[in-house]
């Protein structure tokens, strides 16, 4: 897997993270897929939701940082 070209010091620790995050995504929908049951599908959601919340933090923090700098 290629690294991003692109990087800031606030993504930098998120990124393994959010990668594993959506590792788990998968999974539970592989494992929602083969049995069915519903555990699977709630916790990917979780996951999905927690990875995007994240996420608007992150931009959120970056668009501070680059306001500060002006």
């Amino acid at each position: 897997m290629s690294k991003r070209e692109w990087n800031t010091p606030i993504r930098e620790p998120w990124c393994p993270l959010i990668h594993q995050a959506l590792q788990a995504v998968d999974r539970h929908n592989s494992l929602w897929f083969s049995t069915g049951d519903e555990l699977h599908l709630q916790q990917a959601q979780v996951l999905r939701e927690y990875v995007a919340r994240l996420k608007t933090w992150i931009h959120q923090q970056e668009q501070r940082q680059c306001s500060d700098r002006r």
